[in-house]
């Protein structure tokens, strides 16, 4: 929440999308990555897999139905994580709660801070969960990153950076990488949180970073495109894009695909920091928050003009929008042909990805800013009611 902070606050469908491995020579390198699909079926992290680009790789019911719902006390900001049959949940009470992903039966509870002072209150979780061989992980509100035991919810350790964060995690065998609005990208230790590196901008790093060929690439408040070293946490190239940077980028070959402050798409080759294509809806400022979802031919983001949009990928043209009754700053899941998304409106939709004609949608009551997840058979997804509404759908 850069601006927005000031004023109030593959599996994949396209096949052949295998990620480059990094090589090591010495105990500070980055081991190999084996590919850039997660676990078979889950949504461990933010946009689902190290390219950002939110396509589920679990299939869901045809027809959706509400299976369980639960209350956890506080507005859900951000998306949960979705690992081995449990549901884990960022609240703005200060907790991370683990679910049992069936029955909504809670597991554990665990509190950013051990006591609460007088008058005060825990810092809350904005950021979205990533869990990784058996640690979830999550920035809060003070700026602390936590490290928690999967299975039992105590705490491994705790990471402090010197701004709130709200970029989710990305792990990449040895080591973790997340922004802060202490205006850094941070990598640590995943085994004990000792810092490897810290890369400093000139503007907050909102963003979750996205993971290519060694690189980490970040959109920032500083209004660039950023190319890090994983080994060295060096930059190795940088594109102005003159315009604050709020959402994930998505990456598909040589490709990164990004939505601006400034009521901009952009398609940017990485590789050579080159601008492939510009999708601009209208003349009017509307931000794009939300983090692009790339199914095979279509890009599905959604904007503040309160629209969800369909943009080609191939040449950046927009191929329909679907009005809500509020701005969209969720990001949106793709599954098979359908793709999900919430709206501040309060609805959870769901849409055709060729035609954004929309199939079903179903009401939270409340404003819904977190990225649906998918995962297990099952979708997830919290509202910012003040009881902290999460709802799960699948197959009864």
């Amino acid at each position: 929440m850069c601006i927005f902070r000031l004023m109030t606050t593959l599996v994949l469908s396209i096949a052949g999308l295998a990620m480059t491995g990094l090589s090591t020579s010495s105990a500070s390198e980055v081991a190999p990555i084996s590919s850039v699909t997660s676990p078979a079926a889950e949504w461990p992290s933010f946009r689902q897999n190290l390219l950002q680009t939110g396509v589920a790789t679990s299939t869901l019911p045809e027809k959706l139905e509400l299976v369980w719902e639960a209350q956890l006390g506080d507005q859900i900001e951000a998306s949960c994580a979705i690992s081995g049959g449990k549901v884990y949940a960022p609240c703005l009470s200060g907790h991370i709660v683990c679910l049992d992903l069936k029955s909504g039966q809670k597991d554990w509870s665990y509190q950013s801070i051990d006591e609460i002072p007088a008058n005060s209150f825990a810092p809350g979780f904005k950021a979205p969960v990533t869990i990784s061989k058996g640690v979830v992980y999550a920035g809060d509100e003070d700026g602390v990153m936590h490290a928690i035991d999967a299975a039992t919810g105590k705490r491994k350790w705790i990471y402090k950076t010197e701004g709130e964060i709200y970029s989710g995690a990305v792990v990449v065998e040895d080591r973790l990488l997340f922004g802060s609005y202490d205006n850094a990208l941070h990598c640590v230790k995943v085994e004990d949180g000792t810092a490897f590196w810290k890369f400093a901008t000139d503007g907050y790093v909102h963003c979750t970073p996205g993971i290519v060929e060694n690189s980490a690439f970040i959109a920032g408040c500083d209004e660039h495109l950023r190319r890090i070293d994983l080994q060295t946490g060096k930059e190795l190239s940088v594109l102005p894009l003159s315009t604050y940077l709020i959402a994930s980028p998505a990456i598909r070959g040589d490709l990164l695909y990004v939505g601006t402050y400034a009521n901009e798409v952009v398609a940017v080759n990485w590789k050579e920091m080159k601008i492939a294509w510009r999708y601009r809806p209208s003349d009017k400022e509307f931000p794009f928050h939300s983090s692009a979802a790339l199914g095979e031919k279509v890009l599905v983001i959604g904007s503040r003009d309160k629209q969800i949009h369909g943009i080609e990928i191939a040449t950046g043209k927009g191929l329909w929008t679907t009005p809500t009754r509020a701005r969209v700053d969720s990001s949106p899941a793709i599954v098979d042909q359908r793709v999900f998304v919430g709206s501040d409106d309060g609805n959870l939709y769901q849409l055709a990805i060729e035609s954004g004609e929309v199939q079903w949608k179903f009401n939270l009551g409340k404003s819904i800013h977190a990225g649906p997840v998918v995962g297990e058979g099952y979708l997830v997804v919290g509202s910012t009611s003040s009881d902290g509404r999460l709802c799960c759908f699948g197959k009864k």
